[in-house]
């Protein structure tokens, strides 16, 4: 009986034990320990903070007013970071704090139809974004083996980049030309032609004026292409730190809806003013500086960029079309040159081209596209031919005809040619065509068909044939978009309903 009455008692002694241990543990004060460091120094766009001594690279680091930074440059007496927000309000001696935390942005289906800033907030006058879900900026590119090759076209809706320089589906194609040479619009026209293809776009404007953003936004919405979009701002009157993150929070925004399986068009306009961006960052953080200035790593910003831009093997793709701005022509610089060799071709703009009208003044001579025919419908193929080849033969015995008056018939001929081929190639400003009516124009303008056409007539020659193609053979306009080629039986049907189209006119 006694041994029992000491195992009782010894039960009840553990339970008060446990229980007078909860209860302290309830009423013990938490303590939570905060690194605090003091700002000893704030430039244009830029702060140096004393303290922090474990904070980490691109770490968001809290300043007074709920302003944020990126921890730049850890060096062993001074932190710098990066200023996301004006700094007027910002001076030596305030303290920052970290936050333990990467910069990272909203992603998911509440950012479509909307503008936004590069740290994920609106700039609209729509309701505030309740994501479920938010993303580091800063996201490892897919591995290889993750990766599926590019064979499914994005029409572009432009019938000289469709037809002669193709774009894919996972595809990197450069935008590249000087200044006032329609880029942008080029870009828009691809995005605008993707409102009913369920792509969903996402435009990225780094730099710019935002008059020049806000016309963007209204034609987007003016052509019913907003509601499949998101914007991303960071005008030139922001500081540079936010133009520097703005692809990369573009860029995570679009890789949601690639993982979730879906197809996406992404538009950088333009990486030279993200450049110049980090390179004012650089040397305001003394970073050493290399050719023209720009730091030494200027090269891996944008791989690290565009390199998540590819097509899964899980189905989605991320499709990449960044802007540059050449000078004087010259795509031989160091920026032009850095992204040619990182991208998958490019589409050069010539400002001869368009002073002379000839838009989109696509240089067909300096225009490529490293995927190629994988990426179109086999139908193209089949009417394209050689087209590239002759229309670049064309320019250049244009130039070589100017230094001379007596030329044989052939190349009289060669000329007329050629010179049909720049009419039909021309193409109004947010006028993308479907793939079904560009095969049809290809084919009676590599026939010959059209060179019967006064040039001032061509534009109503190419509305009729696509007109008449639509509305008398719907079958072969089902068969070309289901990926079928035509035969040559179907080609001569084409070619006579073209020919009697023109009988009429």
């Amino acid at each position: 009986m006694k041994r029992q009455d000491d195992e009782e008692l010894r039960e009840a002694l553990k339970g008060a034990l446990s229980a007078l241990s909860q209860s302290l543990e309830s009423h013990r004060p938490q303590i939570s320990i905060e690194e605090i460091g003091t700002i000893s120094f704030v430039g244009n766009g830029i702060a140096r903070i004393k303290g922090l001594p474990h904070v980490k690279s691109e770490e968001l680091i809290s300043f007074p007013g709920g302003r944020l930074g990126i921890a730049f440059n850890l060096d062993q007496e001074e932190v710098a970071a990066i200023l996301l927000d004006k700094s007027e309000e910002i001076g030596a001696g305030h303290e920052v704090r970290r936050t333990g935390r990467v910069m990272d942005v909203p992603v998911g289906e509440d950012l479509l139809g909307r503008v936004v800033d590069a740290t994920g907030r609106p700039l609209d006058e729509g309701e505030p974004i309740r994501a479920k879900e938010r993303r580091p900026i800063e996201r490892e590119a897919p591995a290889i083996m993750d990766r599926a090759p590019v064979n499914v076209p994005l029409q572009t809706g432009v019938l000289v980049v469709d037809a002669m320089i193709p774009v894919g589906r996972g595809h990197r194609e450069l935008i590249l030309g000087d200044r006032q040479t329609a880029k942008t619009t080029n870009a828009l026209d691809t995005m605008i032609n993707q409102r009913d293809k369920d792509v969903v776009c996402v435009y990225c404007a780094i730099g710019q004026q935002r008059s020049a953003v806000a016309r963007v936004i209204a034609d987007l919405h003016k052509h019913n292409a907003m509601k499949n979009c998101i914007v991303v701002v960071a005008t030139g009157e922001d500081p540079p730190g936010l133009n520097f993150i703005a692809p990369y929070a573009a860029t995570t925004m679009a890789e949601y809806f690639m993982e979730i399986g879906r197809d996406v068009l992404i538009v950088y306009d333009d990486l030279t003013r993200h450049a110049r961006s980090y390179r004012e960052l650089s040397l305001l953080l003394r970073r050493p500086p290399g050719r023209e200035a720009f730091p030494g790593d200027i090269f891996y910003i944008h791989s690290r960029l565009l390199e998540r831009s590819t097509h899964l093997k899980s189905g989605g793709s991320l499709t990449a079309l960044p802007i540059i701005e050449t000078e004087a022509q010259d795509i031989s610089a160091y920026i032009p040159t850095n992204l040619i060799s990182i991208t998958d071709g490019q589409i050069y703009l010539s400002p001869d081209l368009y002073e002379e009208g000839v838009l989109p003044a696509v240089d067909v001579g300096k225009s490529v596209s490293r995927v190629g025919g994988k990426s179109q419908l086999p139908a193209y193929r089949e009417v394209v031919g050689d087209l590239r080849l002759s229309y670049s033969q064309f320019e250049e015995l244009e130039a070589f005809a100017r230094f001379g008056t007596r030329l044989d018939e052939e190349t009289r001929k060669a000329l007329e040619h050629g010179r049909h081929i720049r009419e039909v190639l021309k193409q109004p400003q947010y006028e993308p065509l479907p793939a079904a009516e560009q095969i049809a124009i290809l084919l009676a303008v590599t026939s010959g068909i059209l060179d019967r056409v006064l040039p001032e007539e061509m534009a109503s020659a190419k509305k009729m044939i696509a007109k008449e193609f639509l509305e008398k053979l719907p079958e072969l306009q089902s068969q070309i978009l289901s990926g079928k080629k035509l035969s040559s039986g179907e080609q001569e049907r084409l070619l006579h309903l073209f020919d009697s189209i023109l009988e009429k006119k």
